[in-house]
């Protein structure tokens, strides 16, 4: 199901009493920060109290985040109770996450499976993959496989097996294959918006509270690029 805030023009993906679904937008942060800039969760909040017009302060919990150029699938919770258990889910890793991720070159083999160890530096904001473990580094496993390639891109489906600072981005770096627009990890210029060209995609898991099996999709955005790999 997919509902337009006019308000605000937010996408909700899925929503009942205990979650909601956002696909979100580039340049959005997803919980406050230093910039002081108005994130997601109050924009969410606010869509809430308009909609069921609550009184007073509306609850919603973060349950995990995305990069600020980084597009797709967020879940907030609605409910403390759905907050601890889709913590426990996320911690658990018994949430299936899928991304998509465009990159300007081809991947040394068509599907993979990529292993390294990121060491995060909190000064620049930047992780660094390494081919072995040195100190202070964070074993990094993720799995590509490409779904379609493009006159000047290359479209990867990627999965993976663990959530670490910038997981996808350095890792595809450093394979030679950093991601369209992500000048941070190599790629040759920046999107027009600032964002980059990953997409969290779609997401698998079992209602904290209802117990049903939830798939949520998300469309990409609309661009040149994104528009050609959806054809």
């Amino acid at each position: 199901m997919k509902i337009i805030s006019n308000k605000n023009n937010l996408q909700v993906l899925y929503e009942d009493n205990h979650i909601i679904i956002i696909n979100k937008r580039a340049g959005d942060i997803v919980q406050g920060d230093k910039t002081g800039d108005k994130p997601l969760s109050d924009i969410v909040k606010e869509y809430i109290k308009d909609k069921y017009n609550k009184p007073g302060s509306v609850y919603l919990g973060v349950v995990h985040r995305l990069d600020r150029p980084t597009t797709g699938i967020v879940v907030f919770a609605r409910t403390s109770k759905a907050l601890s258990r889709l913590n426990k889910l996320f911690a658990d890793k018994n949430i299936s996450k899928t991304y998509w991720a465009i990159v300007g070159q081809k991947p040394p083999k068509e599907t993979d499976t990529l292993i390294h160890w990121l060491k995060k530096n909190p000064k620049n904001n930047k992780s660094t993959a390494f081919t072995k473990e040195t100190t202070d580094t964070k074993k990094a496993i993720l799995h590509y496989k490409i779904i379609k390639a493009l006159n000047r891109y290359c479209l990867l489906e990627v999965n993976l097996e663990t959530g670490r600072h910038h997981q996808i981005r350095s890792q595809l770096s450093s394979i030679g294959s950093p991601i369209k627009g992500d000048l941070k990890y190599g790629f040759s210029r920046s999107n027009p918006d600032a964002s980059i060209h990953l997409h969290s995609r779609k997401l698998e898991f079992v209602h904290p509270v209802s117990k049903e099996n939830i798939q949520i999709i998300a469309p990409p955005p609309q661009d040149t690029i994104w528009d050609a790999c959806m054809e």
